[in-house]
C-alpha cells in the first residue's frame, strides 16, 4: 500500500465521516449534557476497532453473508438508538449538567458510544463496501491484507476521533452558554437518534 492509496482513502473516509448521523448525534448530546466528550468520541472509536477487528480476521465478510446475524445485530443497534435517543428527548439536561461521579459518567458515556458505533450495521458496511476498494493485491501488495485492513481501519478511527472530538468540544464551546439552544440541540440530536434507529428497523425488516 502505497502513501497516494492512503491519502485517497483518507479523503473519501473524512468526507463519510463528517456527513452527520448517529455518531454526530451522540457526541453532540454527550458534549451538551455535561459528559466527558472525550470518554464518548473514545467509545465511538472503540466500536470502530471492533469492525477493524472482524474485518481483518475476515469475520466481516461471514456477518454480511448471514442474513439472521445481520438482521439480529441490526436490530440490536437499531432498538439502542432508539431507547437511547427516547432519553435524550425525555431529560435533554443543560450544559454541564452532568450526573454522577465522573468517573462513572465516563464510563458511562464510552460504554454507549462503543455500543453506537460497534452495532452500527452502516459502519460494518463502510468497511465491506468502501475499505475493501483500496486494498492492493497480487504482486504489487507489500503488506498482507489483513495488514492493510487494520492500517485502514486505524485511518478511520483517527479520523471520527478528530471530527467527533471537534463537533462535542464545538457543540459545548458555541451552546454552552445558551441554555435554551443547547437543549433545542440536544432535543434535536436526540429525535436524530430515535429516527436514525427507527429507520433502520423498517429498512433491515423490509428484506425480510
Amino acid at each position: 500500500m502505497d502513501t497516494g492509496t492512503l491519502l485517497a482513502f483518507l479523503a473519501l473516509d473524512l468526507m463519510l465521516v463528517c456527513v452527520p448521523g448517529a455518531d454526530w448525534a451522540y457526541a453532540i448530546s454527550a458534549g451538551l449534557r455535561g459528559r466527558s466528550v472525550a470518554a464518548s468520541v473514545g467509545g465511538l472509536v472503540a466500536g470502530y476497532a471492533l469492525h477493524t477487528v472482524l474485518a481483518a480476521a475476515g469475520l466481516a465478510v461471514l456477518v454480511a453473508g448471514s442474513p439472521v446475524l445481520l438482521t439480529v445485530l441490526t436490530v440490536a443497534g437499531a432498538a439502542y438508538l432508539v431507547w437511547l435517543g427516547w432519553s435524550v428527548l425525555r431529560r435533554p439536561g443543560t450544559p454541564g449538567a452532568g450526573t454522577g461521579a465522573p468517573d462513572a459518567s465516563g464510563v458511562r458515556a464510552f460504554r454507549q458510544g462503543a455500543v453506537i458505533s460497534g452495532l452500527n450495521p452502516k459502519g460494518l458496511l463502510l468497511y465491506l463496501s468502501v475499505l475493501p476498494q483500496f486494498l492492493v493485491t497480487g504482486p504489487d501488495a507489500h503488506l498482507p491484507v489483513a495488514a492493510q485492513t487494520v492500517v485502514l481501519g486505524l485511518a478511520h478511527m483517527a479520523c471520527c476521533a478528530a471530527v467527533y472530538l471537534a463537533v462535542g468540544v464545538g457543540a459545548r464551546a458555541v451552546l454552552g452558554t445558551r441554555p435554551a439552544a443547547a437543549r433545542a440541540v440536544v432535543r434535536t440530536s436526540g429525535a436524530a437518534m430515535l429516527g436514525i434507529g427507527a429507520l433502520l428497523l423498517v429498512q433491515r425488516l423490509a428484506v425480510l
